[in-house]
């Protein structure tokens, strides 16, 4: 995944050993109420046979599905019913291979505004009115859909931190109905008003790397968004060598105009991918896209959705391998997709 790790036996010791001394209780130190809420989840498999899943989307029950492809335009947006009926309701959206080795296609999906926008690759945004999706039934080409090409803006726009590239990956619906879009190759985050006007809210500057491998700073990759009426919260998955422990959670205050800093909200993740509501006791959902080992690439099932209430992370599930996003359907239940696997999960906690 282009653009695209907390210890985990340390985790779930200190979880085991708060739940014991909750038990009697007796808080030891370093315990919170949160690591002592872990509770037992269900991790079911909802469809599989995907290509390269990334993106989803909740509308009326349906689960959709951005597929990024193999490289070969294959790239296509996908619905599951109710029921659990898998239908292909857009194809033919363009998919090259990833310097990765991946297909590098479709990846997030937004209902807003009566349309369902999709971030495709080559920096160009999707845009079909919903009236016009009828899984089932109908089948459309990308090629007939709406484009907008966000990747020429900010290829064009003169930032100060960042490297001269673009990867629109994620976006979430803010003030005023302005749509604000995660760029996980600029490092910054985009504002594009209902008019389809595009500024730049944000850049999130590179952190020095701390190993002898890989360049002497690192970027940060902003990945999911979310916001909660009044602040974003953005995750980010920090570039190579994707080191553990080194991914944050930051918060946006939107700016009626011009720009604003981005603040860190929570430290101590690895490679987070994505953001949920979450609940107001347990705080937000993140997704963990797993473990980087320099020599060999990922690890497999080293993915994680977590807890993380701006101080304290816990474990809902974990052992999946390469997610790559996330839609809460209720708080106690969630979607996630499995880039490695090719299969959409429900997570039920």
């Amino acid at each position: 995944m282009k653009h695209l790790l907390q210890k985990t036996p340390t985790l779930r010791k200190l979880a085991l050993y708060c739940a014991l001394a909750a038990g009697t209780f007796v808080f030891a130190p370093g315990c919170t109420k949160e690591d002592n809420a872990v509770a037992v989840s269900s991790v079911t498999p909802v469809a599989s046979g995907f290509k390269g899943p990334i993106g989803l989307e909740l509308k009326d029950g349906w689960v959709w599905v951005g597929q990024s492809g193999t490289g070969a335009n294959d790239g296509k947006v996908s619905a599951i019913s109710p029921g659990g009926t898998l239908y292909d309701v857009i194809t033919g959206f363009e998919s090259v291979i990833s310097p990765e080795g991946d297909g590098d296609g479709p990846t997030h999906l937004l209902f807003a505004n009566d349309s369902l926008y999709i971030l495709g690759t080559g920096g160009k945004m999707y845009i079909v009115a919903q009236s016009a999706l009828n899984p089932g039934v109908t089948t459309l080409n990308a090629s007939s859909l709406k484009v907008q090409n966000i990747g020429a803006f900010v290829l064009a726009y003169p930032f100060v931190n960042n490297a001269h590239d673009s990867h629109p990956y994620n976006f979430a619906i803010g003030p005023n109905g302005a749509m604000y879009i995660t760029d996980a190759a600029a490092n910054a985050i985009l504002r594009r008003e209902k008019n389809g006007e595009l500024s730049v809210v944000a850049e999130i500057p590179d952190y020095k790397n701390p190993t002898p491998i890989g360049p002497p700073t690192v970027q940060r990759v902003p990945t999911g968004i979310y916001y909660d009426g009044q602040d974003f919260f953005i995750t980010t998955l920090t570039g190579f060598p994707f080191l553990n422990d080194s991914a944050k959670i930051f918060k946006l205050t939107p700016p009626a105009s011009g720009m604003a800093t981005a603040t860190v909200y929570q430290s101590g993740f690895t490679t987070l991918v994505d953001i949920a509501k979450g609940t107001a006791a347990a705080g937000k959902v993140v997704l963990e896209h797993g473990k980087f080992n320099p020599a060999a690439g990922w690890v497999d099932n080293t993915g994680r959705l977590l807890w993380a209430n701006g101080t304290s992370i816990s474990v809902i599930a974990d052992g999946l391998n390469q997610p790559g996003g996330l839609k809460q359907a209720d708080e106690h239940t969630w979607y996630v997709t499995s880039f490695k696997d090719n299969t959409v999960l429900k997570i039920t906690n």
